[in-house]
């Protein structure tokens, strides 16, 4: 199997952190008119299992021999992997409902929360040093297909204790959502991408003013 020819493989990274980047496989989130924090996920990218080892492989999450051990565990637990796939997407809006509420300057959902501590202490029961090259390093020490979700949990925890969250953005862009690390000086970075969201919203801005006119 080919990871790279699958449309996710043409994901655009512009999150700042593995994790952030995980929250931007969607097309978009089209919150309710009615309910404030009801929303409904549009364009997913992740359809099955190999749609989320080939995010990992683009995004080079975990080691290519690695990726290919889950590639076969995939091939022979389909329905194991089924239920890994459900459990990424259930992480995903976690982290996007955790990192919404912190734009927000808000306490994230106790149950949010709750599902971010058993994924981490999941996932970190899956660690160990190694030593390689003369140099102790970390490395994930399963086969399990639920390690293609340990980087990103390890990213979120990590950006959660040791980052910046002010720098913390949602994209500005209508029915967007894609969130991202600001790392320009002034702290003023507005969209996903300048060349999408960014000129959108100028073009619905010159309209807005012609139609007053």
């Amino acid at each position: 199997m080919i990871l790279s020819e699958r449309a996710i493989a043409s994901t655009t990274l512009i999150g700042g952190r593995l994790c952030l980047d995980f929250v931007n496989t969607v097309g978009g989130r089209v919150f309710s008119k009615t309910q404030a924090d009801d929303y409904e996920v549009v364009g997913d990218k992740l359809s099955d299992y190999y749609d989320l080892l080939a995010w990992v492989q683009l995004t080079k999450a975990l080691p290519e021999a690695q990726i290919q051990e889950l590639v076969t565990e995939a091939s022979l637990h389909k329905d194991k992997a089924n239920i890994i796939l459900k459990q990424a997407i259930d992480l995903r809006e976690a982290i996007y409902r955790i990192c919404k509420q912190i734009i927000k300057k808000k306490a994230p959902e106790e149950l949010d929360l709750k599902m971010l501590n058993r994924q981490i202490s999941m996932a970190y029961s899956h660690i160990e040093l190694v030593l390689k090259d003369d140099v102790f390093t970390w490395q994930w020490n399963n086969k399990a297909l639920e390690k293609a979700l340990y980087p990103i949990i390890d990213s979120l925890a990590e950006f959660l204790t040791t980052g910046d969250l002010s720098r913390l953005r949602e994209c500005g862009g209508v029915d967007c959502c894609w969130l991202f690390e600001d790392t320009s000086k002034n702290k003023m970075r507005q969209w996903c991408d300048m060349q999408t969201c960014g000129n959108l919203a100028k073009v619905r801005r010159f309209r807005s003013k012609t139609t007053k006119k």
